[in-house]
Order: C-alpha cells, then structure tokens, then sequence
C-alpha cells in the first residue's frame, strides 16, 4: 500500500501542486500588467495633488505671515528712530544743565528778590551793562509766563507773543476765545527796586481793564469771579464795574471813599466747554506793570476766574475798570501813599454798581507807599 502512496504524490499531487503555484504566479503577472497603466496614473495624480496643495498651502503661509514680517520690520525702524530720539533728548538735557550752571548766579540773585538791574550791577560791579544780559539768559530757555517772564501774552498761550529788551510789562492780550482761570500771585511792581521805572507817560502799575475804542465799538471784560487780595498799591481805583455780587472787606486805606450804587448784574459764570482754554498761572514775578486788556475789535474778553494775590507795587496806581463780573471781592488789601486822609486812595466810585453788596470791616490808617529795597 505505500508503494502506491507514493506514486499517487509523485505523479498526481505534486505536479497538480507546480501547476496549480504557476497559474497563480501567471495571473499576478497578468493582474500586473493590466493594472500597471492605472497604478502609474495615480502615483501621478497623487504628486500633482500633493505638489498643489504644498503650494496652496505656502502661499496661504504666506499671506498670513506677511503681516506679522511687516509689523517686525516698521518695529526695527521704530526702535531705530526711537534711540536717535532718546540720544538728542539726552544730549539736549546735558546742555541745558550746563546752561544753568552757567547762569545760576544771576538766576540765584533774582531768587533772593533783586531786581535785574541790581543783579546785573552786582555780578558786574557796577558796570555799565544793560538789560542785554537779561535777554541773553532768556536765549538759552524759552520764555514763558507760567515761569513768571514779562511779555506780551495772547490768552491763553505760555509763550508770548513779543518781547522787547528793556520792557519788563507783563501784558496779557485777551482774544476771543474764553480762559478758564488766570492767576497772578506773589510778584512785586513798579518802582520797588532801585532803579526801577515805569514805562514812559504811564501812572499804573496795575490796570484790568476793557478797551475804549477810539471811532469803534469799546470792549469790556467779562469775568465770572474776580478777586483782588493781600495786595499793597498806592491807589486802588473802581470804576465803570458792574457786577452781581460786590464784596469789599477787610481793606485799610490811607483815606477812602467806598460809594458802590445799587445795580442789576446778573449772575455770571463763562463756560465754554472744549472751545475754553486752560488756566494761566504765574507766581514770584517782577514787573513794571502788569496788564490785563479786553480785545479792541468790539468782542468783550472773557475770564471765569481772576486772581490778582499778594501783588506788591510802587510808583503808580492799581485801576480795576470797564468790567462786568458775576461776583467780585476786593479783600484785605493794604492801599496809601502817606498823605493824610484827606485824599481818597481806596476809592469805588458811584459808576461801580452790584445787585447784592457786602461792605464790611474796612478802616483807615495811615499808610505810606513801601520804600524802595
């Protein structure tokens, strides 16, 4: 029985095995061959696919990485610019600072309450120079009145507008644009220095005023609270005033005559919103007068607050005129020239009227102008 075994695998099995492996082997070559066209197809397709979409996807990339390289090259030039800048700003303060070390005796001199004309004599000794030097200092900072530099001011500006050398008024040139606040304080006018004058043909040292056109329409001020205070001025003048509240206390005169009459004034406050400019505010000045005009092209000049404090004058008169104000205070003010009581220094005149007045607590005693230092 093995024997035909054996002859069965040889002959029937096995070679039906071969044939069966060569026919399998023949039609993968067969499937080969026929799917070879489609399979190259795709593997093209697939790289065009793939190409197209990395360059659909770079150019999205980049568009949106264009912004952000924009932003960081105007940022390199930015901080470029920005250090130039930070160095002038730098080099700029150093000179400054070399400046006041080189002006600092005189400016140390006017601290101390010297006039410029005492100060320039004392670090010339006594030479003959001039006001010249004053100018040159100013060359070196820019003048301003917050700082407490004379000039001519249109409000509300810091910087004036003209300065003539030799010309120690401060002026104030009211335009038609309403100022919130303008404060005057602590500064001293006049002759209170030796050597010290008035402008020529003048007899104020202190004027608030309107402007009386000649052939034109006259202006006045128009002024929501005005106070005059703690100031020392050989004659104080009212005059041609209307206002809704007067108050007058406190003041010691060497002779006065306080004769307000009773009025109509309304309340008064100027607004104005954005359209109103910021405060002026100046303290420690010296003057040879102080001004404070109505515009001369027939519009009134405006103020909300006024504030003329601890003003210390000689030589000339204080004169408050053509001004129509919600409330007014004249308080605690030192007014005489030493000539007895008989003439009349502190004076309201009749013209000056208020709806509601206060007078209060006012004396005379005598008191003469302060002498020159």
């Amino acid at each position: 029985m093995n024997w035909v075994k054996t002859f069965i695998r040889r002959v029937i099995l096995i070679p039906l095995i071969r044939i069966q492996r060569l026919m399998i082997a023949a039609g993968q070559a067969l499937i080969t061959v026929i799917l070879f066209p489609f399979k190259t197809l795709y593997r093209a397709t697939a790289y065009v696919v793939l190409g197209v979409g990395r360059g659909i996807r770079a150019i999205v990339m980049g568009i949106l990485r264009s912004p952000i390289k924009t932003y960081h090259k105007v940022a390199r030039w930015r901080d470029w610019l920005l250090a130039k800048i930070e160095y002038l700003q730098a080099e700029s303060a150093k000179w400054k600072t070399t400046f006041n070390i080189l002006k600092s005796p005189y400016s140390f001199l006017r601290m101390m309450g010297l006039s410029p004309q005492m100060a320039v004599g004392l670090l010339f000794a006594g030479s003959t120079v001039g006001t010249g030097v004053v100018v040159n200092e100013t060359i070196l900072s820019d003048r301003s009145f917050s700082a407490g530099d004379s000039g001519v001011y249109t409000a509300p500006a810091d910087a004036p507008t003209s300065y003539v050398e030799g010309d120690n008024t401060l002026r104030i040139d009211l335009g038609t644009t309403p100022v919130r606040e303008i404060t005057i304080e602590n500064v001293s006018v006049g002759t209170v220095f030796t050597g010290s004058a008035l402008p020529s043909g003048e007899s104020t040292v202190v004027l608030i005023s309107g402007n009386v056109v000649s052939g034109g329409t006259s202006t006045r001020l128009e002024i929501g609270h005005l106070i005059f205070e703690k100031s020392r001025c050989k004659k104080l003048t009212l005059t041609d005033i209307q206002a809704h509240t007067l108050i007058v206390k406190g003041n010691a005169s060497d002779g006065q005559s306080i004769a307000p009459s009773p009025g109509t004034g309304r309340m008064l406050a100027i607004g104005g919103g954005h359209h109103q400019a910021d405060a002026m505010v100046t303290s420690g000045g010296t003057y040879d007068r102080i001004l404070i005009n109505a515009p001369s092209s027939g519009v009134n000049g405006k103020i909300d607050k006024l504030t003329l404090s601890n003003l210390y004058t000689k030589g000339g008169d204080c004169v408050l005129s053509r001004i129509t104000a919600g409330t007014i205070e004249i308080l605690t003010n030192e007014v005489g020239m030493g000539n007895g009581f008989g003439t009349k220094e502190f004076t309201i005149a009749t013209n000056v009227t208020g709806a509601n007045i206060t007078i209060a607590d006012n004396v005379e005693v005598t008191i003469a102008e302060p002498s020159t230092s």
